[in-house]
């Protein structure tokens, strides 16, 4: 982004006097030379879309530099070993809340909330039918994503206690946008999703979940710890953090990475005492 486009990089507001560009600024915080030229950064970085485990994989064989994940390695590469797992790198940069949707069909019929428990005996194939939770006499459609992804391994863990969790979805999709579109088109669906896909006011309404005497919503507390179903987001790198590395994640975990880059796109950025700490797991600036 070049300076003068404060619509985008507004860095006079987070304590950032520069008249570089956003590449320019970031990179020159570790010690390469600015262009000046919006057309020729630093250093180019290209992005690509995988779920968690084939991210994981990709920094393990050297084919890409950062692997994002939306559940920790461990739980992502339980066959890994220790070494593997020991030069992966963890950076978290945000923290997702993730909300359980339904059909606006079944919303709509009165099943605004779930408990923990109706929640897991649905994924368990014990409930299928939402007459039983209080909505219409209509079969229970079960969505989830596909083996490998992140947001299925951190639902299981978190509601199952248990990252291999046997649930039984009816649908399994790669990405959250299919698995969103397919409750969309359905009367009767329930699924997990990333807050990033999720619109109150759209056809996939989130549902309250009710937990050992606390009710989560959405725009409320599922940023609260006391939410199972909230996880780290993470960035790995492999062994070590380059310097071009660093000047990524650094951006990302700015004041201005948080809101631009984490809040603007419906995650929950990171307390202030966990943003120190992982701040301070990069290598020094220039």
């Amino acid at each position: 982004m070049p300076a003068d486009d404060e619509e985008y990089w507004p860095h006079d507001e987070y304590g950032i006097e520069t008249d570089q560009n956003l590449a320019d600024y970031w990179a020159g915080q570790y010690g390469f030379e600015p262009t000046g030229d919006r057309s020729e950064p630093p250093y180019v970085i290209n992005v690509g879309l995988s779920h968690s485990e084939r991210g994981l994989k990709a920094i393990k064989d050297g084919r890409v530099d950062i692997g994002n994940a939306s559940a920790p390695a461990a739980s992502e590469l339980p066959n890994a070993s220790q070494s593997t797992l020991d030069s992966l790198v963890d950076h978290v940069v945000a923290v997702d809340g993730q909300p359980i949707v339904v059909s606006r069909e079944i919303y709509d019929s009165g099943v605004t909330s779930l408990t923990g428990d109706e929640l897991k005996k649905i994924y368990k194939k014990e409930i299928t039918n939402w007459s039983e939770v209080g909505g219409p006499d209509k079969e229970i459609r079960t969505i989830g994503r596909l083996e490998g992804s992140g947001t299925a391994t951190a639902f299981r863990a978190n509601l199952y206690g248990d990252p291999e969790a046997p649930i039984k979805p009816d649908d399994r999709k790669g990405m959250n946008q299919q698995v969103k579109q397919l409750v969309e088109q359905s009367d009767n669906a329930i699924a997990y999703l990333a807050l990033a896909f999720v619109d109150p006011d759209g056809p996939v309404p989130p549902v309250a979940l009710e937990l050992d005497g606390t009710t989560y919503e959405y725009g409320k507390n599922l940023g609260a710890t006391g939410y199972p179903l909230s996880r780290d987001l993470h960035c790995y790198t492999w062994e070590d953090t380059s310097k071009k590395e660093a000047a990524f994640i650094d951006m990302l975990l700015s004041e201005f990475g948080q809101e631009t880059f984490v809040a603007d796109n419906h995650y929950f950025t990171l307390p202030e005492n966990r943003r120190a700490t992982q701040l301070r797991r990069l290598p020094s600036q220039n």
